[in-house]
């Protein structure tokens, strides 16, 4: 990977928030977009990312200087070259997410018939 940690890490939120956010327009031809000042807003009230305001538009510029990301018409977008980064992250970390998913939902000491308790 050419681009840092921190710049993967937005490109893959930016890359979730459009597949949470184009569900709801599956089946019809439109499609959901966002512009930096949302995605920063929604980043930062999310506290997804525990950075400043100009921190995020520097993670931003520097995917787009690499073309990973595309703003064009006030709209961020990822670049085929983006989303084939996308893909592969959210290949590998797919399923730990799926994992976190279901041990928030499922209560785990259910499952045993011996828990075990100590002393912290």
């Amino acid at each position: 990977m050419s681009v840092g940690a921190k710049q993967v890490f937005i490109l893959f939120t930016l890359g979730q928030y459009y597949i949470e956010a184009n569900k709801r327009l599956k089946g019809m031809p439109l499609e959901i977009v966002i512009s930096k000042k949302v995605f920063i807003d929604i980043v930062m009230q999310a506290h997804i990312a525990e950075k400043k305001e100009r921190a995020l538009y520097r993670n931003l510029e520097i995917l787009e200087k690499k073309k990973y990301i595309s703003y064009a018409n006030q709209c961020l977008k990822l670049t085929p070259r983006g989303r084939r980064l996308f893909i592969k992250l959210n290949t590998t970390y797919q399923p730990y997410m799926n994992l976190a998913k279901v041990l928030e939902k499922t209560e785990i000491a259910r499952y045993t018939k011996k828990a075990q308790t100590v002393f912290k």
